[in-house]
C-alpha cells in the first residue's frame, strides 16, 4: 500500500527527526563535525550524507520536496547555462577571430607561391588542437581537486585564471604565444564541465538528471547563437586602437570573471547548501537516497578508481564521447570559415551559424525533456540525433558549392543535433556509475573522449582538400558517428544484462536504506539499477512522485527495483511511498524512520554479502 505523507508545511517543520534517522558511527568511527560542508560526517570515507540522514530512511513532503527542487534549480541552473556557455564561446570565438584578421595577424596561414597558390592552415589546426591537449592534462587533476577540497573556492580561483588568461589573448602576437595561451586556457578550463556534471549528479535525483544536464548542456546552442550576434556586432567596429579579434576576447574574460565571483558561492553539496534552511536540507539529501548513488565523499578510494577502469560501461560511454565530438573539432574552430568557402562574405558566415546554435538549442532541451518523461528512451534518442549529423555530412560533401550555396549550408544546419548525442551521453554516464571516486573518474573520461574528439576533428580538415570539399572531414565524421551508433547498441545490451543479474535479488528495504549513503558503487550495491532513463510513472517526481515511488515497481517495492523495462530503469530498488521514503511514519518533511531496527552488522561484513549476491 503507498504510504501517506502530511502536506501541513507548518506542521512538517515542527517534527524533530526520528531516533532511528540519527547519525550513527559505523566500523567504531567517530562522527566529528565538518567546517568545510557545514555538516557532521561520520569519516572520510564515507559518503557525507549519512552524517545529515543517518542510515534510515524518513518520509519526505512532496509539497517541501518540490519546493526544495525549485530553489536548488533556480540557484544552480541559470549560473551554469552561463558557465558552460562561456565554457564554449571562449572556444568557438577561434573561428570568429580568423575571419577578424587573426589569421593574418598571428600568421596562422601560409600562402606558397606556386601556381595556383596553395595556403597551409596546418597552424590555426593546432591552435584549435592544443586547447584540448591543455584540457586532457588538467582534467584528473582538477576533478579530483572538485572531490577532495572546497567546491566553491577551487571553481571560483581556478575560473578566475581562466578570465585573466581569456583576455591575455588580446596581447599575443605571434603563433607560438597563441600555442601557449590555447594549451593553458584549456587546463584551466577542464574544471568546470566536470564540476557541473559532478554538482548535478550530487544534487538531483536518476529521474531528473537527464533535464537538468539538458539545461546546462543547451548553452552551446544558445551561445552559438549569442556569440553570433556579438561577434556580428564587433564586425562593425571599423577605427580603435585594437583590432576586432582582441575586442571579442577581453569581453569574454570580462564575462568569465563576472561568473567565476559568483562560483565562491557554490556549496559542497546539499548537505552545506546555504541558500536552503536546515529542514530543507535534510529533505534535497534525503531524496536522493532513492537512486542508491550517494551525495558526496571527500576520499579518493584507489578502489573504486581500479572499478572504474575495468568497467566496460566507462569505455563504451568514453567510445561515444570521442565519436560524437569529432563534430564539434571541427565546427567551433572552422565553422565560419567552412562556411565562407559556399560562397558567403564574413558577415553572412557569421550569421549562418544561428540555424545550427538553434537547432543544437531546441534539439538538446527536446532530448532532455523527452528523456525525463519517456521511459527507457535515452539511448534510443542518442542514435536518432546521429542520423540528421550524418545526413548533413553528407550533404556538405557531395553538394555543389557555387556562390551562394543553399544545400551545404542546411547540411551544415543539421549537423546541430550532435548536441542532443553528446548531453544523452553525458546523463547515461552520469546516472549509470555509483561511489563518489568512480564518478569523478566517470566525469573525467567523459571530458577526457570530449578532448580527444576535439583534437581529431580539426586535424582532419586539410586546406589542399577545399577544392574536393574535404573528403577526409566529411567521411571522417560519418565513420565517428557510425561509431557511436554501434557503441550505443552495444552499451544497451551491457546496461540489460547487468539489471537481468539483479533483478531476481530479494529486496531488503532496511538493507536498501543502510548502503545508499555508504559511497558504494553501482558494482558493490545490489539496489542500484542502470538504465538508460528511469522511468516515473504516477505524478512526476518534481511534484512529490506517485503512489508507486520514484517509478514504479509496484505498491510493495516492485521485483526489479525502480524502473524495470528493457533497460532497467534507473534509480535503485522498488520502493513504494510518494518520495521514496519508508513504510512507516507519516512525519511530515522528514518524519518517522522505520522504528527499531536489528543489531547492525558490521559494514564490511553487509558489503561483502553484497558482492558475493552480484556474482
Amino acid at each position: 500500500m503507498a504510504t501517506t505523507v502530511h502536506h501541513d508545511e507548518e506542521k512538517s517543520y515542527s517534527q524533530q527527526p526520528a531516533a532511528g534517522a540519527t547519525a550513527l558511527p559505523l566500523d567504531n568511527t567517530t562522527a566529528h563535525h565538518d567546517p568545510e560542508s557545514g555538516a557532521s560526517s561520520l569519516s572520510l570515507d564515507k559518503d557525507e550524507a549519512i552524517g545529515l540522514v543517518g542510515e534510515h530512511a524518513r518520509e519526505i513532503d512532496p509539497e517541501v520536496e518540490a519546493r526544495v527542487l525549485k530553489k536548488i534549480d533556480w540557484f544552480l541552473i541559470p549560473a551554469m547555462i552561463v558557465g558552460y556557455g562561456l565554457v564554449y564561446y571562449d572556444k568557438a570565438i577561434l573561428g570568429s577571430a580568423v575571419l577578424f584578421g587573426m589569421t593574418k595577424d598571428l600568421s596562422l596561414s601560409i600562402t606558397t607561391p606556386t601556381t595556383p597558390p596553395k595556403t597551409d592552415t596546418s597552424r590555426l589546426s593546432w591552435a584549435t588542437s592544443l586547447f584540448y591537449f591543455g584540457m586532457l592534462a588538467g582534467l584528473y587533476p582538477m576533478t579530483f581537486a572538485l572531490q577532495r577540497f572546497n567546491l566553491g573556492r577551487i571553481l571560483g580561483g581556478v575560473v578566475l585564471v581562466w578570465a585573466i588568461i581569456c583576455m591575455l589573448t588580446a596581447a599575443v602576437t605571434t603563433h607560438q604565444g597563441l600555442y601557449a595561451q590555447r594549451f593553458f586556457l584549456g587546463f584551466v578550463e577542464s574544471v568546470i564541465p566536470t564540476g557541473f556534471m559532478c554538482i548535478v549528479s550530487g544534487y538531483y535525483t536518476q529521474d531528473e538528471q537527464a533535464l537538468r544536464q539538458s539545461w546546462w548542456f543547451s548553452s552551446t546552442g544558445l551561445f552559438t547563437i549569442i556569440g553570433g550576434a556579438l561577434n556580428y556586432g564587433f564586425a562593425q567596429i571599423t577605427g580603435g586602437s585594437l583590432k576586432r579579434w582582441q575586442y571579442i576576447y577581453l569581453l569574454a574574460g570580462c564575462l568569465t570573471f563576472l561568473f567565476g565571483l559568483w562560483c565562491f558561492a557554490i556549496p559542497n553539496s546539499p548537505i552545506s547548501a546555504w541558500f536552503l534552511s536546515k529542514e530543507e536540507r535534510v529533505v534535497a539529501v534525503e531524496r536522493l537516497r532513492r537512486g542508491q548513488t550517494g551525495v558526496r565523499c571527500r576520499k579518493i578510494k584507489t578502489a573504486q578508481l581500479k572499478e572504474a577502469a575495468l568497467d566496460v560501461k566507462l569505455w563504451l560511454v568514453f567510445v561515444l564521447m570521442a565519436s560524437a565530438y569529432t563534430v564539434n573539432g571541427a565546427v567551433s574552430g572552422f565553422g565560419p570559415l567552412i562556411v565562407s568557402t559556399f560562397g558567403w562574405s564574413t558577415l553572412e558566415s557569421i550569421l549562418w551559424q544561428f540555424p545550427l546554435g538553434g537547432l543544437c538549442l531546441f534539439a538538446i532541451l527536446l532530448c532532455g525533456y523527452l528523456s525525463s518523461r519517456v521511459p527507457n528512451i535515452r539511448l534510443i534518442l542518442l542514435v536518432v540525433n546521429c542520423l540528421p549529423v550524418i545526413a548533413g555530412c553528407a550533404m556538405i560533401w557531395k553538394s555543389k558549392w557555387t556562390y551562394h550555396a543553399g544545400a551545404p549550408v542546411a547540411g551544415y544546419s543539421i549537423i546541430g543535433t550532435f548536441g542532443a548525442v553528446v548531453s544523452q551521453t553525458i546523463v547515461i554516464g552520469m546516472s549509470n556509475v555509483a561511489g563518489a571516486t568512480k564518478k569523478s573518474a566517470m566525469a573525467a573520461a567523459i571530458f577526457v573522449a570530449y578532448c580527444v574528439g576535439n583534437i581529431v576533428g580539426p586535424q582532419l580538415i586539410k586546406s589542399q582538400q577545399k577544392a574536393d570539399h574535404y573528403p577526409e572531414l566529411w567521411t571522417g565524421l560519418i565513420i565517428c558517428y557510425c561509431i557511436t551508433i554501434a557503441a550505443a547498441v552495444a552499451l544497451y545490451f551491457v546496461l540489460w544484462r547487468e539489471n537481468k543479474k539483479r533483478d531476481g535479488m530479494p529486496v531488503d528495504e532496511a538493507e536498501r536504506d543502510k548502503l545508499a549513503f555508504m559511497d558504494l558503487t553501482d558494482k558493490e550495491n545490489p539496489y542500484f539499477r542502470h538504465g538508460a532513463r528511469s522511468p516515473q510513472q504516477g505524478s512526476d517526481v518534481e511534484e512529490g512522485g506517485g503512489e508507486e515511488g520514484v517509478g514504479g515497481g509496484g505498491e510493495e517495492g516492485g521485483e526489479g527495483g525502480v524502473g524495470g523495462g528493457d533497460e532497467g530503469g534507473g534509480a535503485g530498488g522498488g520502493g513504494g511511498g510518494a518520495a521514496g521514503g519508508a513504510e512507516g511514519g507519516e512525519e511530515g518533511v522528514v518524519g518517522g524512520g522505520r522504528g527499531e531496527r536489528e543489531e547492525e552488522e558490521p559494514r564490511e561484513a553487509r558489503v561483502e554479502g553484497v558482492r558475493a549476491r552480484l556474482v
